[in-house]
């Protein structure tokens, strides 16, 4: 059986020498440090120290901090370490030692906490999906172009107005502009009326009935 010890500090300015002296004095035959934050998911030296368990073997730290920054993260190391057959221990956290019955209780009860809590979670997060449904809310991507913007960029387009010049009217890509389809939904442009005073066409639509809107 080996002890495997792994240090961990966030950033340059932090020193590893606290950490690599107590895995020492707890047993650590081998110990992998780096310098990085918690929050990278992808750290060498950790991926390491899991690649070199064996069964039978400990892994080692000072502090659950050091290892993980969530209960997720946690378990999920703690599952790794538990398939490779070897143990764990936490020097500052005394019922983080999968090494002995009591330590593996405890690992198992905060798993079914943290399930219980995603769980829970979950069910507000429907639930307050389902209420704001119930009173209009629309969810998903924020619509670029009205109803009434999207008739006039399909006439402008249809008319042969270069896609980049319409885009840029609207302040949206010359591709959504592209992808319009052209009845725009159900609205549909009627006729375009002059004014007499400035000499501007304004189109008039008509919604999928028998009324008229003018922009």
């Amino acid at each position: 059986m080996a002890v495997i010890g792994y240090a961990r500090v966030s950033t340059d300015g932090q020193t590893l020498d606290a950490q690599q002296a107590a895995l020492k004095a707890a047993g650590a035959e081998r110990i992998y440090a780096e310098k990085i934050s918690g929050a990278v998911t992808n750290r060498k030296a950790l991926g390491k120290a899991m690649a070199a368990l064996q069964a039978g073997d400990v892994l080692l730290v000072t502090r659950l901090d050091r290892l993980a920054r969530s209960t997720r993260d946690l378990l999920n190391v703690l599952a790794t370490v538990g398939d490779k057959g070897a143990g764990f221990r936490s020097l500052a956290d005394a019922w983080a030692d999968t090494t002995t019955a009591h330590g593996r209780l405890m690992v198992t009860i905060l798993g079914g906490l943290a399930e219980f809590e995603r769980e829970l979670i979950k069910a507000r997060t429907d639930d307050g999906r389902k209420r704001a449904m119930a009173r209009g809310v629309r969810f998903g991507r924020k619509v670029k172009l009205t109803p009434h913007q999207m008739a006039e960029a399909i006439r402008r387009r249809e008319a042969g107005e270069p896609l980049t010049e319409i885009a840029r009217t609207f302040n949206v890509s010359h591709s959504t502009i592209s992808m319009l389809p052209a009845e725009a939904g159900t609205m549909a442009i009627s006729h375009l009326s002059t004014d007499p005073a400035t000499g501007i066409e304004t189109p008039s639509f008509r919604v999928a009935g028998p009324h008229i809107l003018t922009w």
